[in-house]
């Protein structure tokens, strides 16, 4: 287990860059997340009525689990937009940002005067990036859009459902952890540019971007195809999830190297000798004769077993849960979890370092901020400035 001490720092690749995240829920709070984890100082600032994230359904006390998991690595501030007061901090507060990131629906900004336009005469040298459900034009503009729906929307839910059955939802917010590292990687053009140029810009992201990029496989029509052709990036066969004597294991043996290993190591070295299945594409076609034989022997040992007896051979895992990646030996030689100290859970166990640097690591990381954690010490920096 690796615990870190919050007081020990190291300057990451983003050290000096001020950041104001306004934003809510997961993409724009962990895109700016992930630009704490590589140095930058983040203040959160949240509303009276706190980030919706915080009220999430959470089994931890006095915490919601996935606030805490998506806003490591900041400070936190109470701002109500709606006060001329507030609004005068967050005003003195950006004439000093490098970067605002929020996720107000389009219009909105302009309406607490704090768009664009009005922020860009106070400081040349700001990045600007609004998250959005659809984009800030086009008839969808105002929807609100939130993960799954975008999920839906985009066809990913089609595509994930069985062929011929409904369609089916992927769980774990993938969308919006996508579109957080855009945001974290537009950002970070931007500042690159503004080295040059010595101006600021506007980043737009959006979660239908995110969504139809996580596609750009499936999203290719050729000339002359019909619309309604197979855009399934499965490669079908005996990839895939199989139940063994206990647990279930994955497998992925699409190379002629794997295919063979998968068979020697089964006993059903005839399947790799007969010639209806030497390729990719026959496998998938054989499916129903291949898949019965292939579990019978996978019946023989536990999930567990076969990634031992599989090694390096076969492309495999057993099924593990999340529980299973904080004391895992690869996750634990990686240091991708660390203990944090927190004001109201005492420590939490939570992964950190989604980066490696070899020369600028970047400072150690800290608990999600309590609700106006640091509002008293932010409002006398913006007063004594």
């Amino acid at each position: 287990m690796n615990t870190y001490d919050p007081t020990v720092t190291a300057r990451g690749p983003l050290a000096d860059v001020r950041v104001l995240d306004l934003s809510a829920y997961i993409a724009g709070p962990y895109g700016c997340t992930l630009l704490a984890d590589q140095g930058a100082d983040v203040l959160k600032v949240e509303p009276p009525t706190g980030d919706n994230l915080r009220h999430y359904p959470s089994t931890l006390p006095n915490e919601s689990r996935a606030f805490v998991g998506v806003n490591r690595s900041k400070r936190g501030v109470v701002l109500d937009l709606k006060q001329p007061a507030d609004r005068e901090v967050l005003l003195q507060l950006v004439r000093d940002a490098d970067v605002l990131v929020h996720n107000f629906r389009p219009g909105v900004p302009e309406r607490l005067g704090i768009g664009y336009a009005h922020l860009q005469p106070l400081n040349d040298r700001l990045i600007y990036c609004a998250v959005t459900g659809f984009g800030e034009t086009g008839p969808l503009k105002d929807k609100a859009g939130y993960d799954q729906v975008l999920q839906t929307y985009s066809g990913m839910c089609d595509e994930q459902g069985q062929h011929g059955g409904p369609p089916e939802i992927l769980y774990g917010s993938v969308v919006d952890y996508f579109a957080s590292m855009m945001v974290a990687a537009g950002i970070a053009s931007a500042l690159y540019e503004r080295e040059k140029s010595g101006r600021g810009q506007q980043v737009g992201v959006s979660l239908l971007r995110a969504a139809l990029a996580m596609q750009s496989a499936r999203l290719v029509w050729g000339e002359g195809e019909p619309r309604d052709v197979s855009r399934d990036m499965r490669s079908g066969g005996i990839t895939g999830l199989h139940p063994t004597r206990e647990g279930y294991l994955y497998l992925s043996a699409n190379t002629p190297h794997f295919w063979r290993a998968l068979c020697d190591k089964t006993g059903l070295k005839a399947l790799h000798d007969d010639t209806r299945y030497d390729s990719v594409k026959k496998r998938a076609e054989h499916r129903d004769e291949i898949v019965p034989l292939l579990r019978e022997a996978l019946a023989q040992r536990s999930a567990l077993e076969w990634e031992s007896v599989f090694g390096q051979s076969v492309p495999c895992s057993a099924s593990r849960s999340v529980a299973d990646m904080f004391d895992d030996p690869q996750v634990q030689a990686e240091a991708m979890v660390a203990t944090l100290p927190h004001p109201a859970l005492g420590s939490y166990r939570g992964f950190t370092q989604p980066w490696v640097y070899s020369r600028t690591p970047g400072p150690a990381p800290f608990a999600a901020p309590a609700l106006g954690q640091h509002s008293d010490e932010v409002r006398r920096t913006v007063a004594g400035h």
